[in-house]
């Protein structure tokens, strides 16, 4: 068990690192995560907290919510509304067991003293057994917010209407490409406060999300230096967040990304389940009444400045060249794998990469072949006639 005697003076999330593997759902691990595969967690958590199906999908898969806390102030979170971005539903999980666990530690008891939690864990249970950002009628749930054509937007907006949330965490994964600002760190966290109108203004509403987030960046400042990343706040009222938001609710974006060789995302997981527990705890506290929301805006925005792998002076038939890898994200025989494709080939590549070789401008042939196109999907490279692992 955990125990936190004084909550502001331990390294409470440096702890929470650092013992990790204790709180871990280990039944939850990798990217491809489906509904099948939280079934039994579901189960497992009915004895602590309330579990409800609160509807079905396009193919039948029922969505349900968690609801923990007996306080007044209510939050509502949700995860895989895009069925390929399952981080989140792991730290969710994670969150779950570690209060489920350790329901006498003080900061647990304070949480759920002081708030009432509903979390849908997974919005959109056929996209996540296709592995794919859209439903089962290709939508992007994502951009239905106000048209609300598919069954699972119009759950989702229930849900919404009758908890009635004081606060909400909108749950997402986000691509390899992210940095964080204008630096070689990638972006392993980002955050958004949306905006509520076409002029980005900054409400009441507003300042307290800027807070929390500000609140989170401070907390896990130490662990994950530079990597935390901002996004932009351009408005569109077809977002999920950003048509909460116009409600006057507080509403955070979560993006977890890559961090350096975890393409599984299992070190991800552990920082969005800290970044959920500073936020709950900020509410719980009320500490956030005591940032300055202007140091959200310190939070470098996120730059697309990242390729997964960078070959720099590679001989080719053109002459001297960089290359540049973008993996694509496949499900093959159940199996998550990741498919190496020639994303750019230039006389120098500015961005970076997350693995950089250099060549020494020596030969490089890919596929067995010295011309090098972009847009190919990669099973093959040689430097010199020797082979080059593609992923490592």
């Amino acid at each position: 068990m955990f125990t936190f005697v004084n909550m502001e003076k331990t390294h409470l999330f440096r702890q929470l690192l650092e013992d990790y593997s204790k709180l871990k759902e280990e039944r939850l691990s990798g990217r491809y995560t489906q509904q099948k595969d939280i079934e039994p967690l579901l189960k497992d958590l009915r004895t602590t907290f309330k579990i409800k199906q609160i509807g079905s999908s396009v193919l039948g898969k029922p969505i349900h919510s968690i609801t923990l806390g007996k306080g007044t102030v209510k939050i509502l979170a949700w995860s895989q509304m895009h069925g390929n971005e399952s981080t989140t539903t792991k730290a969710v999980f994670d969150f779950l067991k570690y209060f489920q666990e350790n329901s006498e530690d003080i900061l647990i008891k304070k949480i759920l003293e002081k708030c009432e939690l509903c979390i849908i864990p997974m919005l959109n249970p056929d996209g996540a057994s296709a592995y794919t950002r859209v439903n089962a009628n290709k939508v992007d749930l994502n951009r239905d917010a106000k048209e609300l054509k598919e069954i699972e937007s119009r759950i989702l907006r229930e849900n919404f209407k009758d908890f009635k949330p004081d606060f909400c965490l909108n749950l997402h994964d986000q691509r390899t490409i992210f940095s964080a600002g204008e630096q070689k760190e990638p972006a392993v966290l980002s955050f958004l406060t949306p905006s509520m109108d076409e002029n980005r203004e900054i409400y009441p509403s507003r300042v307290t999300s800027m807070q929390l987030i500000a609140g989170i960046a401070k907390d896990l400042n130490e662990l994950l230096s530079n990597r935390i990343g901002r996004y932009d706040d351009a408005f569109n009222i077809n977002c999920t967040g950003d048509s909460f938001q116009s409600t006057k609710t507080p509403t955070i974006l979560f993006e977890a990304g890559h961090f350096p060789n975890d393409y599984e995302r299992e070190e991800t997981r552990k920082y969005v389940f800290l970044a959920l527990l500073s936020v709950l705890r900020g509410v719980a506290c009320k500490n956030y009444n005591n940032l300055d929301y202007k140091a959200y805006f310190e939070i470098p925005e996120n730059k697309k400045l990242f390729y997964d792998v960078v070959y720099r002076n590679a001989k080719t038939e053109d002459g001297i060249r960089d290359v540049a890898i973008q993996f694509q994200e496949k499900i093959v025989a159940e199996k998550f794998v990741l498919v190496p494709k020639i994303e750019k080939i230039a006389p120098e590549i500015k961005e970076f990469g997350h693995k950089e070789i250099e060549c020494g401008e020596k030969k490089v042939e890919i596929n067995g072949k010295p011309d090098l196109t972009e847009n190919v999907i990669v099973n093959k490279i040689t430097l010199n006639s020797k082979l080059l692992a593609l992923i490592s």
